[in-house]
């Protein structure tokens, strides 16, 4: 019996979502996210600090409600997919994002990730070295500013969240294409009447504070457990679904709260390895099993080195910065202008 058969047997009992613990997850998460909501905007008369730590705790309780929604994109908040569609789409307009548009693309993901040859949906940008320095000039500067953090952490939450989520992709289903109306129409409707009821300042001065630290940190989760030096990319004939999760997945050891917070999202090798597992349970698979505690740990400290690794080295098998590759860059130009002068000749 192969490593994946014995790893996926072993996983099995885990993949059945229990009701309770997953009605528990919604009262512990919700309530808390809505009292606080309310807390901050009573705290503007007393001070606005004082309503934006409020607005930045009710970040963290929107990220774990982001994980509540993920969960149920993958059918693995409940058994039941009726009730998985019911709450996913109002998670998912809370946290801006149509469920069956991201179910789609995050399901392609979950397929592809790490194949070299499959890149581009639900991932993040991934350029080799070779790709790279044969890239003309105009799509260099593109991805350099695309990996910049003040560009991926900063903007990358009003695009990704505030405009690219709102259009479906060209030949979307139709039920994908009226998720997304509905979604976008409960968007602003609910935006409205809080506009409405407290006023437009009120509402951004507390809804932007929660709206931008939950989205960065969103996007920081997702890029942080694939985007580690020794990670794992083949083209398609080499591609193996099994190390793809394990080694090109990390597991982002967190402080306890942080990892409750997140929704034990931080054992990410686990969830790519059996995305039906529910968050809740994670944790207790991961330290069920050797093999998947021997995997790449990161911490907080370590994975802030993630921010130099820019590109996908094919030969050493690592991501490497923009600064390591200025000798390939060099030996590159040099070779097309002794192939051109070649051809001239």
């Amino acid at each position: 019996m192969t490593k994946q058969n014995n790893l996926r047997k072993h996983i099995a009992p885990y993949e059945k979502p229990n009701i309770k613990s997953s009605a528990w997850q919604l009262i512990n998460t919700l309530v808390p996210f809505f009292m606080l909501w309310f807390l901050a905007y009573e705290s503007l008369s007393i001070s606005y600090i004082l309503a934006f730590g409020l607005s930045t705790i009710a970040a963290g309780f929107l990220v774990r409600i982001f994980i509540i929604f993920h969960d149920c994109c993958h059918q693995s908040f409940f058994k039941n997919q009726l009730a998985n569609k019911i709450i996913g789409t109002i998670t998912g307009i809370l946290t801006l994002c149509p469920y069956e548009q991201w179910r789609r693309s995050h399901s392609i993901h979950h397929a592809t990730s790490s194949n070299l040859n499959k890149r581009g949906t639900g991932d993040v940008w991934v350029l080799t070295v070779e790709e790279y320095v044969s890239a003309p000039l105009w799509l260099r500067f593109a991805y350099r500013m695309y990996r910049n953090p003040f560009v991926m952490f900063g903007l990358g939450p009003i695009y990704i969240f505030l405009i690219s989520y709102r259009f479906n992709v060209k030949g979307a289903r139709l039920n994908e294409r009226v998720n997304t109306y509905i979604t976008n129409l409960s968007i602003v409707g609910l935006a409205g009447l809080l506009c409405w009821t407290i006023g437009w300042k009120s509402f951004l001065m507390i809804q932007g504070p929660i709206f931008f630290v939950s989205g960065s940190l969103g996007i920081w989760l997702f890029y942080v457990q694939h985007q580690f030096e020794n990670s794992y990319f083949e083209k398609e004939e080499e591609w193996d679904y099994v190390k793809a999760a394990l080694e090109g997945s990390s597991f982002y050891k967190l402080p306890k709260l942080l990892q409750w917070i997140t929704g034990n999202i931080g054992f990410h090798h686990v969830h790519h390895l059996s995305p039906r597992v529910p968050n809740y349970y994670l944790e207790e698979v991961h330290n069920s099993h050797l093999s998947l505690q021997n995997v790449q740990t990161i911490t907080i400290a370590s994975s802030l080195r993630s921010l130099r690794f820019r590109l996908w080295d094919e030969q050493n098998k690592k991501f490497v910065g923009f600064k390591e590759i200025k000798d390939f860059t060099v030996e590159h130009q040099k070779n097309n202008v002794s192939v051109h002068v070649k051809s001239e000749l």
